[in-house]
C-alpha cells in the first residue's frame, strides 16, 4: 500500500499549562498519510509513504522515525530550498488540544503531477490520499488529480476528506466533491460534511457522492456507517473508549479499515476493526498510539453486538460496564 501526503515535526507539550507558558516540549511526526502508513504496518500490512521534507534537521528526523516505525520512506524526496513544516499543540481543556500549524511554503507543498511519473506502484493495491494535500498547493491539487484520474491497474484510491477550513480559505472546497467522486474508498466525518456539503445525514451523503463504490460516513463517538454498492448500509457503533485526546483518531480509523479491507473482510469487520485502531490513539497525546493487544482485538472482533456495546477500553485494559 501507499500513502501520499505531507508530515510535519509536531511538538507536543511536556508539563501542563498554555502553549506560550510552556517551556518543555516533546517533538515527534504527524500527518495523516505516514499517520496512516505506520498504523498499517503496525497491523502487518506492507506499507510505503511517499511525500517531500525539508533538506533540514526536522526533515530528516521524520524520516527517521517514520522508517523505524517499518514504513518504506525510499520514494521521500528531501528539498534543499523549501522546509520542513511544524505544528503544535496545545493543552485543551475538554480532552482536546488546539492546534497550531506552520507549513505555508513547506517542502510539501512544492508536490507537483510530476510526481506521478515517478512513483514506484509494482505490487501497490492500494493508495491513500486525503484533501489535506490538494488544500497546499496547486501542484498538490493537480498531482491528487492527476493519481485519481490516471489508469487504476487494478489498484484502488481511498480519500480522507480530512476537512482543514484554514487550508481552503483562499481556495475553492467545491474541489473535494469533484476528488472524492473520483475515488473507490472515501472516509468523511458527518461534522466536517455539514461544514462542507450542508448536510452530514449518512443517506444525504450517499446521494451526494454515489460514485465511489465504498463511502463511509463516521458519526464521532457513536459508530461509522459504510455504503458499498446497492446493498443496504451497514452502521457499527464506536466502542467506548477513555479519551485522551482525538486528534488523529480519524486516521487510525482510516487505517484499520483498510488493512480489513485488504483482507476483503465483510462491512461490519471493516468497520470495527477501524474502531479498535481508533481506540488505540484516542488513549493517547500522540497521533499513532501503541497498537492494542492482540488477544484484546481478537476478542472484540468475536463479540456479539451486547458484549461490544459493554466494552470501555481504558489506559489499563478492557473494562465490561
Amino acid at each position: 500500500m501507499l500513502c501520499l501526503g505531507e508530515s510535519m515535526a509536531l511538538f507536543v507539550p511536556a508539563e501542563p499549562g498554555p502553549a506560550g507558558e510552556v517551556r518543555v516540549w516533546q517533538r515527534t511526526a504527524g500527518g495523516a498519510e505516514s499517520n496512516v502508513a505506520c498504523h498499517l504496518v503496525s497491523l502487518g500490512v506492507r506499507a510505503a509513504w511517499v511525500s517531500a521534507l525539508g533538506q533540514d534537521p526536522f526533515g530528516y528526523a521524520l524520516l527517521g522515525e517514520i522508517e523505524a516505525a517499518g514504513v518504506d520512506v525510499t520514494q521521500v524526496r528531501m528539498d534543499p530550498d523549501r522546509p520542513t513544516g511544524v505544528y503544535f499543540k496545545e493543552t485543551g481543556t475538554d480532552g482536546g488540544s488546539p492546534v497550531r500549524y506552520y507549513r505555508r511554503g513547506s517542502a510539501a507543498s512544492g508536490m507537483g503531477p510530476d510526481l506521478l511519473h515517478r512513483l514506484e506502484l509494482d505490487g501497490v493495491r492500494l493508495i491513500h490520499l486525503s484533501g489535506i494535500t490538494p488544500a497546499l498547493s496547486a501542484g498538490c491539487e493537480q498531482l491528487v488529480r492527476a493519481l485519481l484520474t490516471s489508469p487504476r491497474a487494478g489498484r484502488r484510491i481511498s480519500f480522507d476528506v480530512n476537512w482543514r477550513p484554514a487550508l481552503w480559505q483562499d481556495r475553492d472546497p467545491a474541489v473535494l466533491s469533484e476528488l472524492a467522486a473520483l475515488a473507490d474508498i472515501v472516509f468523511v466525518g458527518d461534522d466536517e460534511a455539514a461544514e462542507i456539503w450542508g448536510t452530514g445525514d449518512a443517506m444525504a451523503l450517499r446521494a451526494l457522492l454515489p460514485q465511489p463504490s465504498t463511502l463511509v460516513v463516521k458519526h464521532g463517538e457513536r459508530g461509522a456507517t459504510v455504503f458499498e454498492g446497492g446493498r443496504a448500509p451497514v452502521f457499527a457503533p464506536a466502542l467506548q473508549v477513555e479519551v485522551v485526546e482525538a486528534v488523529g483518531a480519524g486516521d487510525a480509523f482510516a487505517a484499520g479499515f483498510l488493512a480489513a479491507a485488504l483482507r476483503q473482510e465483510p462491512p461490519e469487520t471493516r468497520l470495527r476493526c477501524g474502531h479498535l485502531q481508533a481506540a488505540s490513539t484516542l488513549l493517547t497525546h500522540n497521533d499513532v498510539g501503541e497498537p492494542l493487544p492482540p488477544g484484546v482485538v481478537a476478542e472484540l472482533l468475536a463479540a456479539d453486538d451486547r458484549a461490544w456495546a459493554a466494552a470501555r477500553l481504558t489506559g489499563t485494559g478492557v473494562v465490561r460496564v
